[in-house]
């Protein structure tokens, strides 16, 4: 009960992301098994990738939460903040790739399980209201729409 209590603190969207990411990790190291001769070099190399789309995905949530406060210089912010992102991952990429400690494709194939998460948002969105007994609120119109549909 503890868990689902500090789950439902953190912010939800965060959370489904990255619930995603870990899925989507799980089906990549599942189907490594049937076509990877080294499995401990394609783990170490899927999984940091995800770890660092896990650090990736924070800062976005950050920097996103941030530039609600700034106004008109939101634009500036978020794009710095993406930026920063991207040349930090390649940094990380060209490390990776000049010292062969991991295979840099697949730590790639890591990376880019944040933007597998956009497509998986749905399901993860529909796990994440069963695990928390939640229901999505019905939309309703607002009081001054009511005349326009007539």
């Amino acid at each position: 009960m503890k868990i689902t209590g500090r789950l439902k603190k953190m912010n939800r969207t965060l959370l489904e992301m990255q619930a995603g990411m870990l899925f989507f990790g799980l089906v990549c190291q599942i189907a490594g098994v049937f076509f990877v001769d080294n499995q401990g070099y394609y783990a170490a190399s899927l999984w940091f990738g995800i770890a660092f789309a896990f650090v990736a995905s924070i800062h976005m949530y950050r920097t996103l939460d941030r530039a609600l406060l700034f106004g008109a210089d939101a634009s500036k912010l978020v794009t710095r903040g993406y930026m920063f992102r991207y040349v930090v991952f390649a940094a990380a990429l060209v490390l990776v790739a000049l010292t062969e400690v991991m295979n840099p494709i697949i730590f790639f194939l890591g990376y880019m399980s944040l933007k597998v998460t956009a497509y998986l948002q749905p399901i993860t969105h529909k796990l994440c209201n069963k695990l928390f007994h939640e229901t999505d609120p019905v939309p309703e119109p607002l009081p001054e729409e009511d005349g326009l549909q007539s």
